[in-house]
């Protein structure tokens, strides 16, 4: 399992010009946008491991300027699907995707990330899996992390 954590200012999904997911961040507030990809071997455990690791990890500005995570300030959560993540680059100028999972496979995964996220105290957003989506955003600092679990 493959992830891009990207500290933000202000993020949203949108579906067909339509909001499908939105950060309700206040001014100055920060909150992080995780772009999953799957793989055809990915678990929901894999998942539950990855929402604790983003939960906690230390990216966020505290009130007296330490590193803190999204747990310590109730950071809001935008989850995305991104099986791009799993393009293969290696030949030519055309990226294969044969590693990244089938819908079936995927979809349950990224949810149990949302989910698990959700019963550790997140506020979570979603984009719609399978969908065209356009996902705007203001990275803060910049700060984008690339996890694998």
């Amino acid at each position: 399992m493959r992830a891009v954590v990207q500290r933000v200012r202000a993020a949203r999904v949108l579906v067909d010009d339509e909001v499908v997911g939105e950060l309700d961040l206040a001014a100055g507030r920060q909150g992080l946008v995780l772009l999953v990809g799957v793989t055809h071997s990915d678990t929901e455990a894999q998942a539950r491991a990855l929402a604790e690791k983003v939960w906690r990890l230390r990216i966020l500005d505290g009130a007296d300027g330490a590193q803190v995570g999204a747990a310590d300030l109730a950071a809001p959560i935008l989850v995305i699907s991104q099986f791009t993540l799993y393009a293969n680059t290696d030949k030519g100028r055309r990226p294969s995707w044969h590693a990244a999972a089938p819908a079936a496979v995927a979809e349950p995964v990224v949810d149990a990330a949302a989910a698990h996220l959700r019963t550790l105290g997140a506020t979570v957003a979603t984009g719609r899996f399978g969908a065209h989506m356009a996902v705007e955003l203001v990275n803060d600092g910049p700060v984008t992390i690339l996890l694998e679990v």
